[in-house]
């Protein structure tokens, strides 16, 4: 058994389910928010914490550096001290809504990163992201979980596996980054 070849062919074949039209809508709204100098919220658990904060670094610096309109963008996986002060004060249901009530407005961006789309704490900061008005995107695997349903726009990775499913969010975070790395400045 070739197991590399196994998991690429999979890959590919959940890479295949991505919906192209809701990407570039997603990367629309991130052209929209940094025109008119909005925040972006990203948030996850645990793959999807890296992928958050990868991405938050990839727009801060990759898609921000040397223009003269920049990115505001805050990934909440990244505040340890915050996140294990609300989990251990008082729910860890609450760290990433918690942080979203000292900065959301509306008008801004909201993606959530779920492979299960079940997460207590990123449902619950859906919840708040959509009470106040953000507009709410949705990195979803499998049948989108609770989340997907509650996300204005969901890009959802129909495959059981969770890596696979890791793996196309990583590649959706990048198609968003690198329109704005690549794409948009050879155009400029």
């Amino acid at each position: 058994m070739n197991f590399p070849l196994l998991y690429k062919t999979a890959l590919l074949g959940a890479l295949e389910t991505l919906d192209l039209e809701l990407v570039e809508r997603a990367t629309g709204w991130f052209e929209e928010a940094r025109r008119e100098g909005r925040t972006v919220f990203v948030c996850g658990n645990g793959g999807s914490a890296s992928t958050a904060s990868h991405f938050a670094c990839d727009i801060v610096k990759g898609a921000s550096y040397g223009c003269e309109r920049r990115f505001r963008i805050l990934a909440l996986t990244d505040s340890l001290p915050t996140i294990t002060a609300y989990a251990n004060d008082v729910a860890y249901e609450a760290v990433f809504a918690e942080q979203l009530k000292n900065f959301a407005q509306p008008g801004d961006v909201f993606m959530a990163i779920s492979g299960s789309g079940n997460s207590p704490n990123v449902v619950r900061a859906m919840e708040y992201a959509n009470a106040v008005g953000c507009r709410t995107l949705a990195l979803t695997g499998r049948d989108g979980g609770k989340l997907g349903p509650m996300a204005e726009l969901n890009i959802q990775v129909s495959e059981p596996h969770m890596g696979r499913i890791e793996d196309v969010h990583m590649i959706v975070c990048h198609m968003i980054c690198y329109h704005f790395m690549d794409a948009a400045r050879s155009q400029a």
